[in-house]
């Protein structure tokens, strides 16, 4: 249980991040099942999973000691505005290094490499951003 208790918030991370993943396939099956467009499914399952990783991630990943409304909802501004910037990453990156060439099929999926390596980079880079910007727990955060 050693290394749980070294790596209990990278653990906590991935497992909420499954979750995460969880909800937005649920809600975008869900959603679908109920006739509603793709495109509006996409945009309400993206938004129901990054709530859920927003409350994960304060609560039980960075143990956010924010307090007060102001402050809690600039969490939420840096947090949804974090994983918008990183999701055009991954609009706009997987194109590009299938463009450079990263477009072997992988599993039956056209460009499934470069998917991959942008994937890892935005799961790293959302991390790294709740953990060192968005719950960054600073003295100024905790005054209500």
């Amino acid at each position: 249980m050693m290394i749980f208790h070294k790596y209990r918030e990278q653990i906590a991370y991935l497992f909420f991040g499954v979750v995460t993943t969880a909800v937005s396939w649920g809600m975008h099956g869900l959603l679908i099942r109920l006739g509603v467009p793709l495109f509006v499914t996409n945009i309400l399952a993206w938004i129901g999973a990054v709530t859920v990783a927003f409350f994960t991630n304060r609560w039980w990943v960075f143990h956010s000691e924010a307090k007060g409304f102001r402050n809690v909802l600039n969490e939420a501004i840096a947090f949804f505005g974090s994983r918008a910037a990183l999701g055009l990453l991954e609009i706009v990156g997987i194109p590009v290094l299938v463009g450079i060439g990263l477009d072997g099929l992988v599993f039956s999926t056209e460009g499934f490499d470069a998917r991959l390596i942008i994937s890892v980079i935005v799961v790293i880079g959302n991390y790294f951003i709740g953990k060192f910007w968005v719950f960054k727990n600073d003295s100024k955060s905790h005054q209500a």
